[in-house]
């Protein structure tokens, strides 16, 4: 087989760009100190997924959203409906904008978090804690009501 004089360098440029790793990973989610997962979602490099709740005294959902950024679990942006009791932006942290409907949002957190996991403990039914990606919905509060949960993002090679 014969190549263009520009066809070598073009056919090694395109191999290069499928071989090159795309951060492919996985969300895992746990009981803390259980060897085996309750549930795996895949997560590409660069999507996004949700953790949410409904507030324990006003009922509203509160998001807070997260980013596969090359193999790093990134805290991106909170949205919070109001100024109830635990919901507040922090000075410094991000910066606040309105959502139009008399809430906020917290824009630019960009917080790594720390060891690519962390550790949270899904409420009562009403609150119902749930993890969201753009193709599933898993309510944590239904996996393990009460119990030490740890979500994390493991890439392809871990």
């Amino acid at each position: 087989m014969s190549f263009a004089p520009w066809g070598r360098p073009l056919a090694a440029l395109l191999l290069g760009l499928i071989a090159a790793p795309v951060w492919a990973g996985q969300l895992v989610i746990s009981l803390v100190g259980a060897d085996e997962p309750l549930a795996r979602l895949p997560i590409a490099e660069g999507s996004r997924w949700s953790i949410l709740w409904n507030h324990s005294v006003q009922g509203f959902e509160v998001e807070d959203i997260y980013e596969n950024r090359g193999g790093t679990m990134v805290l991106v942006r909170s949205h919070l409906p109001d100024f109830a009791a635990g919901l507040d932006h922090i000075p410094g942290r991000g910066r606040q904008v309105s959502d139009g409907m008399g809430g906020y949002w917290i824009e630019d957190l960009d917080e790594p978090v720390p060891g690519n996991a962390y550790v949270l403990r899904p409420g009562r039914p009403a609150v119902n804690h749930r993890l969201r990606t753009e193709t599933d919905e898993i309510s944590l509060t239904a996996l393990a009501e009460h119990a030490r949960v740890r979500i994390a993002l493991q890439t392809d090679d871990e």
